[in-house]
Parts: C-alpha cells; sequence; structure tokens
C-alpha cells in the first residue's frame, strides 16, 4: 500500500514511522522545501497542502491508496476532499471536513443545536453596521486558518477594522469572524468519538504570552485534579457537538473558555490537538491518537479502553526564540536521558529564521516534564529552562526564558 502523508510538520515524523511500521510506501507534500518530516517518507514533493490540484496531482500520480494527515485542519479539509473526488478512503466527508475547519460553517452549527459559544458575526469586509449588539473588547480570527494566525483583541473600531483587513489577508475565503472576548481558563479538550460515543481522553489549561491583543501559547498543563473537577462539563459539550455534527469514529479537539461551572466553545475540530498534543494524549489517557487515524483511514475501528495517565501533572513548554537564525539544540537529550525531561521537540529545520513572535508557528520546538508532585514539577521545569539551549548560526543561545515562567 501507498499513503499521501499532507503537512510534514512533528505530528507527521510519528505519523510516518507508524505507516512504515505496517508497510505502507509514504508520500511526503509540504509547501516548506526542508520540513523536519521530509527524512521519514520515502518520496518527498513540495507542494501546498491548501492546493487541491496539486495534492490530486500527486495522488493520481503516485497512485495512492489513500491520503492522510493528523493535527492539522487545514490540510485535513484537503485530504477529505481529494478524498471523495478519487473515491479514496477517509474518516469525514468533505462537507463535514468544511463544518469542523471553517468557523463560519461551525458557528452556524453551534447556533442551531444550542452548543455554548461567543456572539459573533462574520465579514467578508469591515462594516461597522454588522457590529450593532456586540460590546468591546472583541476577538478577530480569520475563518478557516489555524496556529493563532491573524487572531487579535480589540479595544475600539481602529483597531478592529486593521485586524478584521489583516485575518482576511489570511483567510482562504477572504472571510473573519468578529465575537465577543469571555473572560475564563481557556480549555484545551481531546477527545475520540466511538460508535457515536465521546470519551474524554485529555484536558489541558492553555497559558498564553502576556499580551493583550495576541493568543499565543507557550505552555499546555495537564492535571488530573482540573479533569476531575470539568470532566462532566466538558465530557457533556464533547457529546453535544458530535451530535450535532455527525461524529460517529473520529478523533476531536476542543478549545473552550470555562468558570468552572460553565463554559463557552471556542472552535472544535475533528482532530488531534497540533504540535506534542499527540504525545500529551498518550501520556495522560494511554490512547495513541496517530495509530487511530491510521486505523480509521484503513477501515478499523479503534476501542477507547480505560483513560490511566502515566503521571498527576503533565506540562508541554513550548520555546520561542530572540531575532536569529536557527543552528541546533543543545542539553536536550542530556536532560531527557536524566529523567529531567521526558520529551522534546524540534519544529524547526536548520536555517529557519526568527524575527517577531506573532503565532504559534514561530516555535522552535519544546519539552514535556512530568511530576506527581507541584514541587517535583517546578524543579524539573527550573532545572530544563535554566540548562537547554537554543543555538543560533553565530553561537549565541536564542531561547526566550523570560517566556516560560513558573507554574
Amino acid at each position: 500500500m501507498k499513503a499521501l502523508v499532507l503537512a510534514g510538520g512533528f505530528p507527521q515524523i510519528e505519523l510516518l514511522k507508524q505507516l512504515k511500521a505496517r508497510g505502507i510506501e509514504t508520500v511526503l507534500a509540504d509547501y516548506y522545501a526542508e520540513p523536519v518530516a521530509k527524512p521519514y517518507a520515502d518520496k518527498f514533493y513540495r507542494e501546498s497542502t491548501l492546493d487541491i490540484d496539486a495534492i490530486t496531482r500527486v495522488a493520481k500520480e503516485e497512485q495512492v491508496d489513500f491520503l492522510i494527515t493528523c493535527c492539522t485542519d487545514q490540510a485535513l479539509l484537503t485530504v477529505a476532499k481529494v478524498s471523495e473526488e478519487l473515491g479514496l478512503p477517509c474518516y469525514i466527508d468533505h462537507q463535514t471536513g468544511l463544518n469542523v475547519t471553517n468557523k463560519q460553517y461551525m458557528k452556524k452549527v453551534f447556533n442551531k443545536f444550542d452548543i455554548p459559544t461567543a456572539k459573533h458575526v462574520i465579514m467578508a469586509s469591515y462594516n461597522e453596521e454588522q457590529l450593532a449588539g456586540l460590546e468591546f473588547p472583541l476577538i478577530v480570527k480569520p475563518v478557516d486558518c489555524n496556529s493563532s494566525k491573524g487572531v487579535k483583541r480589540c479595544e475600539n473600531h481602529n483597531e478592529l477594522k486593521e485586524a478584521v483587513e489583516k485575518a482576511i489577508s489570511y483567510s482562504r475565503t477572504d472571510t473573519a469572524i468578529v465575537e465577543e472576548f469571555i473572560d475564563g481558563e481557556e480549555l484545551s479538550a481531546d477527545v475520540y468519538v466511538e460508535d457515536g460515543v465521546a470519551h474524554l481522553l485529555s484536558v489541558s489549561s492553555l497559558d498564553k504570552i502576556a499580551d493583550n491583543d495576541k493568543f499565543v501559547i507557550f505552555r499546555g498543563r495537564y492535571s488530573s485534579e482540573t479533569v476531575e473537577k470539568v470532566h462532566d462539563l466538558v465530557q457533556g459539550i464533547a457529546q453535544k457537538i458530535a451530535d450535532a455534527f455527525g461524529l460517529v469514529n473520529s478523533p476531536m479537539l476542543i478549545q473552550m473558555i470555562t468558570d468552572g461551572r460553565r463554559a463557552a466553545v471556542l472552535e472544535f475540530s475533528a482532530r488531534t490537538g497540533g504540535g506534542v498534543k499527540f504525545m500529551l494524549i498518550k501520556k495522560a489517557s494511554g490512547f495513541d491518537v496517530i495509530s487511530a487515524v491510521i486505523d480509521l483511514t484503513l477501515g478499523n475501528k479503534p476501542h477507547v479502553d480505560k483513560v490511566t495517565p502515566e503521571n498527576k501533572f503533565i506540562a508541554n513548554e513550548f520555546i520561542y526564540c530572540k531575532p536569529g537564525i536557527f543552528d541546533h539544540l543543545e542539553n536536550f537529550e542530556e536532560l531527557k536521558n536524566e529523567g529531567v525531561i521526558t520529551e522534546y521537540c524540534l519544529f524547526k529545520w536548520k536555517g529557519a529564521e526568527f524575527d517577531t513572535i506573532e503565532n504559534s508557528g514561530d516555535r522552535v520546538g519544546g519539552f514535556t516534564v512530568q511530576a506527581d508532585t507541584m514541587e517535583d514539577l517546578r524543579a524539573k521545569h527550573a532545572r530544563a529552562v535554566a540548562e537547554l539551549k537554543v543555538i543560533a548560526d553565530d553561537g549565541s543561545d536564542l531561547m526566550r526564558r523570560d517566556l516560560l515562567t513558573n507554574f
């Protein structure tokens, strides 16, 4: 068998490894010339995963048996569309793909099925009259983009007009969503839907860089105590979403704001969270979501057994950089061998250039710390922040330690 894998980021390394372990030949397509997953594929095409015609051409030329991706929104929509056109297997159809990757479609379904979400409007161009009934601060997002690209908080009309125009420029459909800001703790919930039943795998709290108008995540914190407190609330919302969108067997990512009693859904998708989320889910539940996506595509049905976390506290730390050109990492393997960190990952390649921090796509990599007490977690985290280094081509350390604040 032969698979066409879309997107060459860190999660796709694991996807390619697992496909190869099953004896499946792999073809990778990615916009970048040297994505981090490229060395793990049998063949590589430099093509945008958003270019339907190009991906269709590659699929036909390579005579692949199926297309697949994981942990990324827009590539999932391409997989669904091309698979449907070529009669190849996919765990969701194209219309469902649209509903779960385009916030305009998504919000319509939310409203139809009374799924709690923020008041909002959709804009194809800035129109102040559309804002009647909405109160500042307002959040602007492209309707069909991930990695926090084009997301901005606005306090007045001048800021809003500029933000809407920028968000539209990021959108594939030239539209933006403007919604009311909701205060509370932001949670990221990962779910697997089996035979229509939503199983909660992991809940993590998201810490963001202290910036009034951007929403760049620098940490995802799993705590068994948090899961216990919000389990029933999140499980209920997940089931309602699965029913509304007709998801029968599928992974699901839900982002929401909660005060502990109620919650408002920001957005969701029929996929696993990006970055290192697939590793967090396995550590928090024992369930392998990458393997599950492969099984689903091949017509098999994964089963969610008892959810069992490895530790009471698990933190994924994301590393951002000062301006410079990336060369290599230092001390990561050593601290992993000592048990200070349990995992680390590299999202960029040698020669990648860093400037400002605009969205989560600007991370160079990340690492994971785990413990059964907060005291132990803090000690491991402090040592990792002090000793890990991101080295530039001029030998300087690019790592923004100031962003890796304590818990």
